[in-house]
């Protein structure tokens, strides 16, 4: 019998979470599968998606030549760019799309001599400051790169540094200043991560990059109206492995951070932080016990952590656990923890994966 950790990966719902952000952007959509999916798995998400998405955005070249290797054809844009020339032949010879964001990636692609054609995404640092071109160089970035025989197309791109603060106006400024450049550009567009293809359809464009919200986690602190359609694709579930009635003062696992102040009926779960759950959060955090809410009690371990089992009377050793998934959403134990789900998802580790169409 294997440790009962499991992460249920629910294919079906990335598929209406990426048909709701093609929806609702418009236009083409490429499903961002960089950190291998956001830690769902890169290969089975993107096979998943193969047949409907418009092509896929990765972070580096290994990530987009795994997807080539597990029989992906569709476009794949490497969203860094490249890091050195050497890796131009393999963009040509595996067909990939790649991003330009600073000057020697240009001189890189123009000193490459080739029949090969490459499609180049032109980032501009619009305002997050992190990396592309500034809008007095943009235009003429765009020019150089439309004249060099070996690029075939040029697609404009920014990037939302507080997208998924709806209250914010650094979106519009960034968007004016995006906008203001490319009305002089004959080409198409793409500013839209999942935050901006939810909350800023002013910014839609002729491709979005939708990432976070492909796996059913909200970008935002609150609900939005679209947020609301989004499901869930990770469920991380376990199993309660030991359970102890405990009498009031009794104070439970390391450092004695939780005390009974009444009988209590404990139940022990396999999955801590060494799984990826995060340390931490504090007594009070969420979990779903044998079909009824609960609460963690107790400092969180390396193999595992102690929930309430006081008003689950229905609980025992084999207890279905889940961390969270369908019924406790992952933005509640990010929160707990001062992190974001993006962080929760991509640490999972050891747990056994299961796909489900």
């Amino acid at each position: 019998m294997a440790r009962p950790l499991v992460a249920h990966i629910n294919l079906s719902a990335l598929r209406h979470n990426y048909r709701l952000a093609r929806q609702l952007h418009g236009g083409r959509a490429l499903a961002v599968v960089k950190a291998n999916a956001y830690g769902h798995g890169a290969v089975p998400c993107a096979q998943a998606l193969s047949d409907e998405a418009d092509g896929f955005a990765v972070a580096c070249i290994e990530e987009a030549l795994q997807l080539r290797q597990a029989g992906i054809t569709a476009p794949i844009l490497l969203l860094e760019g490249i890091f050195s020339p050497d890796e131009l032949p393999l963009v040509s010879v595996h067909d990939l799309w790649l991003v330009v964001h600073h000057e020697l990636q240009y001189q890189w692609l123009a000193a490459y001599h080739t029949d090969y054609r490459f499609t180049v995404w032109l980032k501009m640092n619009s305002g997050m400051n992190r990396v592309g071109f500034f809008p007095a160089d943009y235009a003429e970035k765009y020019h150089q790169l439309t004249a060099l025989p070996q690029v075939k197309k040029v697609v404009l791109m920014t990037h939302f540094a507080r997208a998924d603060e709806p209250d914010s106006s650094a979106s519009a400024e960034q968007l004016a200043r995006f906008q203001a450049i490319c009305a002089q550009l004959p080409a198409e567009r793409s500013a839209c991560n999942s935050a901006a293809v939810l909350g800023v359809p002013a910014a839609h464009g002729d491709w979005a990059r939708p990432g976070i919200m492909l796996y059913g986690s909200n970008p935002f602190e609150q609900t939005l109206e679209n947020t609301a359609a989004l499901q869930p694709v990770m469920s991380l579930r376990s199993e309660v492995i030991a359970v102890r009635d405990l009498p009031a003062g009794e104070p439970i696992g390391y450092g004695a951070r939780f005390v009974t102040d009444a009988p209590t009926r404990v139940g022990v779960v396999a999955c801590g932080y060494a799984d990826g759950y995060p340390r931490v959060v504090s007594t009070g955090t969420p979990v779903w016990v044998a079909g009824q809410r609960s609460r963690i009690i107790g400092r969180v371990s390396m193999d595992m952590l102690t929930i309430d089992l006081t008003p689950v009377p229905q609980a025992q050793v084999g207890s279905a656990v889940e961390l969270w998934g369908e019924h406790i959403n992952i933005n509640e134990i990010a929160a707990a923890a001062g992190t974001i789900s993006y962080e929760l998802l991509c640490n999972v580790k050891r747990a056994r994966f299961v796909w489900q169409a």
